[in-house]
């Protein structure tokens, strides 16, 4: 079955054990750093899951560790074999946020804020390609169409038979009044979202202008949930250089907090989709 193990959670989930391995033990992450002649940031990446963990690097770990079960070290040794193995999105060459397709792959449910487009797994494959372009207006055509594919195999998680993701997103007006590529293309988009969110595990909810202030005017951010246990949630903030990786209990927990707010000063779900459909019909105008 390793060929069907996400090498994303395999590495975070190898992290972790590493992690509560060297805290059992009483260590810094300086101390075995010190100890097995590396940087602190080298530990530091191998514990978050950010960094592929060699089975050497595994090995050395449990030998500072003092690891004397047998099986113990096996099972993490066989684990950082899996974690090297390359997922579905490594066919698409190097993509910038590789490693939150790989969380979103293997989650359970996912909420998203959105103030000011529409959200990847809800967009039309036109819609992509004009935000793409217009978002990173250096980037030579093939590569935004290597992007657009990837955000188009990421939506099979969405039109899935069987387990497909939860999905959860509240979005400003702002996202359905700004008009990425041209107004028909704004119709089709706001029609596909709409039709979209009539899918039992799909929720979208609106927050008119009217509401004025409210917890999201900080930003776009998404909070995933695992299906095992082991594999604590998510939040995940998208940036222009970097990305931001929140799993702290407390850290998600003031996010999740902040989403229910959200939730709760956004329109009901049959207002939200009215609403889209509202705003899809002044573009329909537009364009006649």
């Amino acid at each position: 079955m390793a060929s069907n193990v996400n090498p994303t959670v395999r590495r975070r989930r190898l992290g972790q054990e590493l992690r509560r391995l060297r805290e059992l033990k009483g260590m810094t992450a300086e101390e075995v750093a010190e100890r097995l002649l590396v940087s602190q940031s080298k530990i530091s990446r191998l514990e978050n899951g950010r960094r592929s963990i060699s089975q050497r690097d595994v090995r050395d770990l449990c030998g500072v560790y003092e690891v004397e079960d047998h099986r113990i070290v096996d099972s993490l040794m066989q684990m950082a074999k899996d974690s090297r193995q390359q997922g579905w999105w490594h066919s698409f060459g190097d993509i910038p946020y590789s490693v939150y397709i790989g969380l979103e792959t293997d989650a359970a449910s996912l909420r998203v804020y959105d103030p000011q487009v529409v959200p990847g797994l809800l967009q039309t494959r036109q819609y992509a390609e004009a935000l793409i372009a217009g978002a990173l207006p250096e980037t030579a055509p093939a590569d935004i169409e290597k992007r657009v594919q990837v955000r188009m195999r990421r939506q099979e998680r969405i039109s899935a038979a069987e387990n497909p993701l939860r999905l959860w997103t509240v979005l400003d007006e702002a996202a359905l009044r700004r008009v990425v590529g041209n107004r028909a293309l704004m119709r089709e988009q706001l029609e596909h979202l709409a039709e979209q969110s009539q899918l039992p595990h799909v929720t979208v909810q609106v927050i008119p202008f009217e509401m004025g202030s409210h917890p999201g005017l900080n930003g776009q951010y998404a909070i995933l949930e695992f299906p095992d246990a082991a594999d604590s949630s998510v939040v995940y903030i998208e940036g222009v250089t970097s990305d931001l990786y929140l799993e702290k209990a407390n850290d998600v927990q003031k996010y999740s907090v902040m989403y229910e707010h959200l939730r709760a000063q956004a329109l009901n779900v049959e207002q939200s989709r009215q609403f889209i459909a509202d705003i899809a019909k002044e573009y329909a105008e537009y364009t006649h």
